[in-house]
């Protein structure tokens, strides 16, 4: 018997969707995109969740072994209420965190929203019970912030995606304390005859491997039917992230399966998180799927860089 040919890299889960509005425990319209991380043996989902109002909210979603997760009765973050800077920055809601571990803390970068466009937002946990905001780190328009998991000569670094002329490209940026950030320089463009031509973005936190600093971004092609996005890998230079060594030539994955074709928004698969194994090999991403559920997909580190041209901007 012939083999089956596999279109994508990224190998999905056999018991996709991982979640869907099924399985959370409050009234909602819909579950979008997941940060992960390991805690205390456990993996950890924060999962973006739409409201009945139509507002973002995080809830939480815990498992042993990555597959089978039990959500959070309620919501974990909401946007704020109260009388400070973040409440009227967040009032059509919070979406999309990424989470990154530095030291003890599990540090949150998500995106605030209200009627003066997207901005980055920042805050920190130490147990995913208590959740304490920091500050609002950007300007409008910027989404897709992540930080690294260590310092870069002697300073935090973060990825991000502004937004200038109708265009998203991923911009790196420096700060001393994380909140007050400058050094900002454009790390990856879109590529005009690529299926990343329109939008691209982070996804998971920087993972350190041999090589560098592997990325997980998402890229956007426009098409007539409406924008495409699908999953990419990148590595940057360890020393100096804003160097690329290698980059997708094609994606690692594409939306091909009914839940990834159908749902609130068509034709996406967009992430917000992976977590490399002890093994240095397999790496678990977690990802949103037409923006109505949460999927999984596994691959191997070695077989995504078989994918990559070296040194593409």
């Amino acid at each position: 018997m012939a083999k089956k040919f596999s279109y994508d890299v990224v190998k999905r889960w056999k018991g996709n969707p991982l979640l869907t509005i099924e399985d959370i425990p409050f009234p909602c319209n819909t579950v979008f995109n997941a940060a992960c991380a390991k805690y205390n043996g456990q993996y950890i989902l924060l999962l973006r969740i739409e409201d009945l109002t139509g507002r973002s909210v995080f809830a939480l979603a815990r498992s042993d072994d990555g597959y089978h997760f039990e959500l959070e009765p309620d919501p974990v973050m909401t946007p704020c209420t109260q009388d400070d800077c973040f409440k009227e920055y967040e009032k059509k809601g919070i979406e999309d965190p990424r989470i990154t571990k530095i030291g003890d803390v599990y540090y949150i970068m998500y995106t605030a929203v209200s009627s003066y466009g997207a901005l980055l937002a920042l805050a920190k946990t130490t147990d995913f019970k208590n959740f304490e905001r920091i500050a609002l780190v950007s300007e409008p328009e910027n989404k897709d912030g992540v930080l690294f998991p260590e310092k870069i000569n002697g300073k935090y670094a973060r990825l991000d995606r502004p937004v200038a002329g109708g265009l998203g490209n991923i911009w790196i940026s420096y700060s001393d304390d994380m909140i007050a950030w400058g050094g900002s320089r454009c790390v990856m463009t879109v590529r005009d005859d690529h299926w990343d031509s329109w939008r691209i973005g982070a996804s998971s936190q920087p993972i350190k491997i041999d090589s560098g600093w592997l990325i997980i971004y998402h890229g956007v092609k426009s098409a007539s039917g409406g924008p495409i996005y699908r999953l990419g890998a990148a590595v940057l230079a360890e020393d100096d992230p804003s160097k690329v060594l290698c980059r997708s030539a094609i994606p690692i994955l594409s939306p091909r399966e009914y839940y990834e074709r159908v749902g609130d928004v068509n034709n996406v698969v967009f992430s917000c998180g992976a977590i490399l194994e002890d093994d240095g090999e397999q790496l678990k991403i977690y990802y949103g799927a037409s923006d109505t559920s949460i999927c999984l997909g596994t691959a191997n580190v070695n077989e995504l860089m078989q994918f990559c041209t070296i040194g593409e901007h």
